[in-house]
């Protein structure tokens, strides 16, 4: 099972993760907005939002950046999915999925797909430099 959390988007509404059992769910856990990879790779999901959408996933991204950082990311990147904080505790929701940097302060780029039961049903874990393949994300939701 995929542990719980509740966080903050972009907009200080706050998402529990178990709220969202019935429908896939991804997690994207990503170091930094406003840095290079992180941006490309949100852009790859906002491109194929409708995608994952179509699957009846919801795209959840999340960083150890305020609520404040995300919203003005969020808006200059025209990102229409939800930027989750997890700055405090400090990185306590990546470090339960075991993708956090304790030296850097920071996530790595875990990406974890939750079936509609709330279990992990694919992961991968790349360190900071490191970009992913968002399309393997789609590939994971329908098998």
């Amino acid at each position: 099972m995929a542990p719980d959390f509740t966080a903050k988007n972009q907009h200080g509404q706050p998402v529990t993760l178990s709220a969202l059992r019935g429908a896939p769910v991804v997690l994207v856990f990503y170091p930094y907005a406003f840095t290079g990879i992180c941006t490309g790779e949100l852009a790859a999901i906002q491109q194929q939002l409708s995608d994952f959408r179509s699957t009846g996933a919801r795209v959840l991204a999340l960083s150890t950046d305020t609520i404040f950082s995300l919203r003005v990311f969020a808006d200059q990147q025209g990102f229409d999915f939800d930027l989750l904080s997890d700055h405090w505790p400090h990185g306590a929701i990546a470090e339960a999925y075991g993708a956090f940097d304790t030296t850097a302060g920071c996530a790595l780029r875990g990406s974890f797909v939750l079936d509609a039961d709330g279990t992990i049903t694919w992961k991968i874990l790349n360190q900071i430099g490191e970009a992913r393949d968002i399309a393997e994300h789609l590939v994971a939701l329908t098998g």
